[in-house]
């Protein structure tokens, strides 16, 4: 195969012809113009994948028939709230009609007829939305998606196009810096005010713990007809019970002084 290309550009060449030759994915349109008196214009037939010969006068544009890409990148677009937005935006088309496209539209169709339309949509449906939907809610974003790809099919049928819209995606906003930094210091102060608001809900709870327990030994006291001191000798020796329970203490009587266990710390 290859032989057979060298064989037909030598004699191309030497027939004061060239070789047409579209990759995979891509169609030729040949554009004729004659020397004299013949005809030019758009051949109505386009060349697929393989090598063609054609004259020196004929001109070949490469259209891919595959999914093409276009990027387009906005600076310091106002959104609904005043708030200066970079931000990228990708149009992905199909072409449908390589011949009528170049015919009508010329080999710089998408500058010429469709980069203005498609930044003038996104211009238009952005600034119908404030900072915080196109930099965090990604509803606002599928939303301009949606509008904006109905704009576009819209014009592309009017105009006439012979393209097929593919996808429209509108990346999140990025605000300036000065936006960041504020949104970050907000989040440290909610987040302060979060952990205070915890904090103080569980001194609270311990409060409310702390009195709940007093009342009820209180009870508890009034119920045994003690007064105070009594009920704190009761409860000294509920302490010791507590401690000596397991047998690790002693304990040692003097006369007048009470009981006294004595722990011992070798166990």
């Amino acid at each position: 195969m290859k032989g057979m290309i060298l064989v037909l550009s030598m004699l191309s060449i030497a027939t004061g012809c060239k070789t047409i030759s579209p990759d995979a994915g891509q169609e030729a349109v040949m554009v004729k113009k004659p020397w004299l008196f013949s005809h030019g214009g758009v051949d109505r037939q386009p060349i697929k994948t393989g090598l063609t010969i054609a004259a020196l006068t004929t001109d070949a544009v490469y259209v891919s028939m595959q999914p093409i890409q276009n990027s387009e990148h906005f600076d310091d677009l106002m959104s609904s709230d005043g708030v200066p937005l970079d931000f990228d935006a990708v149009l992905r088309l199909r072409v449908t009609d390589s011949v009528t496209l170049i015919e009508k539209f010329g080999p710089d169709w998408y500058k010429s007829n469709v980069e203005a339309e498609f930044r003038n949509r996104v211009r238009q449906d952005v600034r119908k939305h404030g900072m915080n939907e196109t930099a965090i809610k990604t509803e606002a974003i599928d939303s301009i998606d949606a509008e904006i790809s109905a704009a576009m099919e819209k014009y592309f049928t009017d105009a006439k196009l012979p393209v097929t819209l593919v996808q429209v995606t509108v990346g999140k906003a990025n605000p300036p810096d000065s936006i960041k930094n504020q949104r970050v210091e907000t989040a440290k102060e909610q987040q302060r005010i979060l952990t205070e608001s915890q904090r103080k809900l569980a001194e609270d709870s311990r409060k409310a713990a702390e009195l709940s327990r007093a009342d009820a030994d209180n009870s508890y006291r009034n119920a045994m007809q003690l007064n105070p001191d009594q009920f704190l000798k009761l409860e000294s020796i509920k302490m010791m019970r507590d401690v000596c329970a397991k047998g690790g203490c002693s304990f040692i009587t003097t006369s007048g002084s009470g009981v006294t266990p004595i722990v011992d710390t070798r166990r």
